[in-house]
């Protein structure tokens, strides 16, 4: 029998130089509604989808104290349950999740490279679910006394401020959400808005507005935040008279909308002036295999339902298109 030596590895060896490298039918990046729901389509579908967390399980969703206008939960939810449950159902088909956040993206060409801190991902679609951050006001005082009574989270700090008066800037359905679940601690809460009427749907407009804690100062924006420790106050403008006055708080909560999370996309996804990805009704992106959904692309509704919503529709999409453009072995890079 002839022995073969140059066949031997040693145990420790490294992989040949040509050994294919692994490439994922589906990466997802992101893990919010969208994220969560392209991932539980995607793995229904037995794409074994693979899920970069990013910076938050349930994106801007799971800093919710309770979800009452999701689909199935009649009592309502917590965000950061609803997250966790939209996990375990995603797995429950094979979808895998990984604590990664993408940092650079080549969609230059098949498979598409996607770099995190730790590694280098290839993909043959992408769905890109990154969500948005929460708007700074750029006055002065913000960013000093961000952490000690400015912040942009009420489940996330409201527990320090029992007994305390706050104000919240914005008039959407995030701010007035965020004001009656501070109601729960502070002495009272002022919500500054910059016109003369909320844009939060009618229901949290009743419910705040009858809530004895909640008061309301109009066609007023914020010019600075007061104190050196420690938020004090607010310097206000009168938007209609230009009037200065000056409001005493403790606290302030800041909901003055998202700016979408898309800075590594820059100069390869098309983008509207705002910087939201742009899509066709398919969530296709300019660039065929990979599709965005959620609030990336999303600057209308911005509600849970709607995300999942796309990021099912993306999920779809996606696996019709590796239906007929799936990479052969060879087309992978050596």
């Amino acid at each position: 029998m002839e022995l073969r030596l140059n066949n031997l590895k040693s145990p420790g060896a490294e992989p040949q130089a040509n050994a294919e490298k692994k490439v994922e039918k589906v990466l997802v990046l992101g893990a919010g509604p969208a994220g969560m729901s392209a991932a539980l389509y995607a793995a229904r579908a037995e794409l074994n989808p693979l899920v970069l967390i990013g910076t938050e399980l349930g994106g801007q969703a799971s800093l919710t104290f309770t979800i009452e206008n999701y689909p199935g939960f009649p009592d309502g939810v917590g965000g950061a349950e609803l997250g966790e449950l939209f996990k375990k159902q995603a797995e429950r088909f094979g979808a895998r999740f990984e604590y990664e956040m993408a940092t650079e993206v080549d969609f230059s060409r098949r498979p598409f490279v996607v770099k995190t801190y730790g590694k280098e991902i290839l993909a043959e679609t992408v769905i890109v679910t990154t969500g948005a951050s929460p708007n700074h006001l750029n006055i002065p005082g913000e960013n000093l006394l961000v952490g000690r009574g400015v912040s942009y989270c009420a489940t996330c700090d409201g527990w320090f401020f029992k007994e305390k008066k706050l104000a919240v800037v914005g008039g959407g359905d995030s701010a007035l959400e965020e004001a009656l679940f501070l109601t729960r601690y502070a002495s009272s809460v002022t919500i500054i808005h910059r016109r003369d009427e909320l844009r939060a749907g009618a229901i949290l407009q009743r419910r705040a507005k009858e809530n004895p804690k909640i008061n309301f100062i109009w066609n007023a924006v914020v010019e600075e935040i007061l104190g050196e420790n420690g938020v004090q106050g607010l310097k206000l403008r009168e938007v209609i008279t230009g009037a200065e006055t000056t409001f005493a708080a403790d606290g302030v909560f800041i909901f003055v909308g998202h700016t979408p999370n898309t800075q590594i996309f820059k100069g390869q996804l098309d983008m509207d002036e705002k910087g939201y990805i742009k899509t066709d009704l398919t969530m296709t992106t300019n660039i065929p295999g990979v599709y965005a959904a959620g609030e990336v692309m999303d600057s209308h509704y911005r509600q849970v339902v709607t995300s999942a919503g796309m990021g099912a529709a993306a999920a779809i999409q996606a696996g019709r298109f590796l239906e007929e453009h799936s990479l052969e072995p060879a087309a992978v890079e050596k």
